[in-house]
This record gives C-alpha cells, structure tokens and sequence, in this order.
C-alpha cells in the first residue's frame, strides 16, 4: 500500500512540475457578454494559451488590468453610473512578461431591460401559495 502511494504522489509531483514549466505565450479575451453595465461588477474573462497549446484562465494575480474608464477590482471592472462614454478599452498585460499583452474595445450597455420577474404561480402553476409539494405530496 505505501509503495501505491509512493507511486502516486511521485505521478503527482512530477505533473505539477511540468504544468509549472508550460509559459503563457499569448493571451485572449473570451468576455461573456457583448457590453459593460454601469455601476456594477462586468468580469472580464481573459485566458492565456500556454506553450504546449492548452489554455489556462488568467486572474489579476497573473494580470494586470488597464482601462479607459471605471477601476478594477481583481478581474471585474466597475464603471462609474455616471460615465457617458460609449465605449471603454480594456488592456490586459502578463505581470511576468508585459510583452504578452492584448487590448479590447467593449460597448457600453445603453438600454435598460427592465425585464418583469414571473411569480412563484407563473413559475409553479397550480400550487397553493407558490409553494411546492414534496414527491409525497404530488
């Protein structure tokens, strides 16, 4: 059992090290949306392509994190409810190769959807007081 364990931990070890050696060669934007909101948290999804051709997420431990308007906090950009802007421009640089850098243009949300939320009996039609049954119940 302990020569198992040996085997493994040793497989484990010898992996994380060739992980280790792979370098971010490029890094790519891949946002999940097509627009900024004001006033609120917009994650800006960035991954870095590594040298052997896989694909890690980047953070701002790993980034830094430049933009026209609004602040950073970690990978989330905050823009100010009063910024009057159409667009910002965000610029994401590696902190240990400032070389490997991309910049993106991203619109700025302009109409509002003040989507209506349905009910509890829109969304469970037939319970009393939107409140469900247990399989028991049913």
């Amino acid at each position: 059992m302990k020569l198992f364990f040996y085997i493994i931990f040793g497989v484990l070890v010898l992996s994380g090290r060739a992980a280790q050696g792979q370098q971010v060669d490029s890094i790519y934007f891949h946002l999940y949306t097509d627009s900024l909101k004001k006033g609120v948290h917009n994650y800006i999804n960035v991954d870095g392509k590594l040298t052997d051709g896989r694909w890690q997420p980047l953070t701002a431990r790993e980034l830094n994190f430049t933009a026209s308007a609004g602040r950073f906090d970690g990978n989330s950009l905050i823009v100010d409810t009063s910024f009057k802007g159409a667009t910002v421009a965000v610029k994401a640089a590696l902190k240990s190769n400032p070389k490997v850098w991309k910049e993106i243009t991203i619109y700025m949300k302009t109409v509002d959807t003040l989507e209506r939320l349905k009910t509890m009996e829109e969304v469970l039609p037939g319970s009393p007081g939107g409140r469900r049954r247990g399989r028991k119940g049913s």
